[in-house]
């Protein structure tokens, strides 16, 4: 899946590339004449809608890149922790325990570190309700934060064709002002103004499309990981609640041994 992503975002700047170098479009103005539009040209011809509508292409390629890079799951389950977790909780080593998450900040540490200190806060037997509601409060400060950069792209997406339907109208005001003022007598006046119309309308979907696309993208990953999330924190307060192995982190002779037994 990463490898196709990666291939679809090549494609995509060497489309935009294409378009600046080579993509340009002959327009016969004459028998003898032709006039040349490209990108920066329709850019131009946009007006003022094409600053902002700038502004949110920006926006949205640099959360793409730190959604990509902050959102992996190797960054925020750090599933080689567990080995150890698991021994300390084996081992009712919950202050152990604590120390190691404050000293490994992430998101899998920031929520199963919640759980120790309510753990910690509990003499004698440990109240595992009092801890899953210490998780779960953790978990959703972990999700609120990570899921800003994703919301993003989503009031972008959403933000980007309204923006440029407000430059079509701006466009049309334009040519209707234009026919008023000075009739038919001057088309290249009324096309100039429709074509501001069009490429704002254009551009915002153009930003809209991918932006929605990364948004629910992005989206189902992170439910996913926080799935797994949840999975590997009760593994972890399992084994402290019951000083067993969890069966999933057994490997097959102990299983086999178990069924024997």
């Amino acid at each position: 899946m990463k490898k196709r992503i990666l291939i679809m975002m090549l494609l995509f700047a060497a489309g935009i590339v294409l378009a600046q170098d080579g993509g340009s479009i002959a327009l016969e103005a004459g028998e003898d004449a032709t006039q040349k539009i490209n990108l920066w040209t329709l850019i131009k011809q946009g007006g003022w809608a094409m600053y902002p509508l700038g502004l949110f292409s920006f926006f949205m390629v640099a959360l793409v890149i730190q959604n990509f890079i902050s959102l992996r799951p190797k960054t925020l389950l750090h599933t080689e922790m567990m080995p150890e977790l698991l021994d300390h909780m084996l081992n009712d080593k919950v202050k152990t325990a604590l120390v190691y998450c404050r000293k490994h900040p992430s998101m899998f540490t920031n929520t199963f570190g919640a759980g120790l200190e309510r753990c910690l806060d509990v003499q004698g037997k440990y109240d595992f309700d009092k801890v899953k509601e210490s998780v779960e409060e953790s978990s959703v400060e972990q999700l609120s934060k990570l899921m800003k950069p994703i919301d993003y792209l989503s009031i972008i997406g959403a933000s980007a064709p309204m923006l440029g339907l407000l430059g079509t109208v701006s466009g049309m005001i334009k040519a209707f002002h234009t026919m008023g003022t000075t009739g038919m007598g001057d088309p290249s006046k009324l096309a100039a103004n429709i074509g501001e119309a069009l490429v704002t309308t254009a551009t915002g979907l153009i930003i809209a499309i991918p932006a929605m696309f990364f948004f629910f993208f992005f989206k189902k990953g992170f439910q996913k990981t926080l799935a797994t999330l949840g999975r590997n924190v009760g593994f972890l307060f399992d084994a402290l609640e019951s000083g067993k192995m969890p069966v999933a982190y057994m490997d097959l002779e102990t299983l086999e041994k178990m069924e024997r037994e």
